[in-house]
């Protein structure tokens, strides 16, 4: 069953931005090492994957709200004139499985399209299953790596209509 979001682009270093991002990094961390993440850990993998380009002519970041609560956040890397990357989508535990995060995908989808770019793709592991589903039932098709990220395991691209 799909819930309301509310979105709001906002500034990657904003306290919003700051606290879904920490957030994230833990779940990134946590599914890495598959046990729970240490501070020292997240801060260091913020520092070693920063998301202050996400910003004006390079980007955008933006945070969801369930109510009152901070729920999820996505982004895009704008990297040339036409091709964005997908960057960041994520969705707290507290909200998983209600609709927020192909919300998410969407608005920010949205953004791209407002920025004229045709293009988007990402890069994620193949153990998010979930995450691929997510993006497989948007309209995303595997294409061949475009980056040598240590990270990535699987490729994808939709083309924005």
């Amino acid at each position: 069953m799909a819930v309301s979001a509310t979105f709001a682009v906002v500034h990657p270093s904003s306290e919003p931005a700051s606290e879904i991002l920490y957030r994230y990094y833990v779940d990134v961390v946590r599914r890495f090492h598959g046990r729970e993440a240490s501070d020292i850990e997240v801060g260091g993998a913020m520092l070693d994957e920063p998301s202050d380009d996400l910003v004006g002519e390079s980007g955008v970041f933006v945070v969801a709200y369930l109510g009152s609560d901070l729920a999820a956040c996505g982004g895009a890397r704008f990297v040339s004139d036409d091709i964005a990357e997908l960057t960041r989508v994520f969705v707290d535990v507290r909200a998983r499985g209600n609709g927020v995060g192909a919300s998410m995908v969407e608005f920010v989808e949205e953004c791209v399209r407002e920025s004229h770019r045709t293009t988007v793709r990402l890069d994620t592991r193949a153990d998010l299953i979930e995450a691929r589903g997510l993006y497989s039932k948007l309209g995303y098709h595997e294409v061949p790596a475009f980056n040598a990220d240590p990270y990535a395991e699987v490729w994808l691209e939709k083309k924005l209509l």
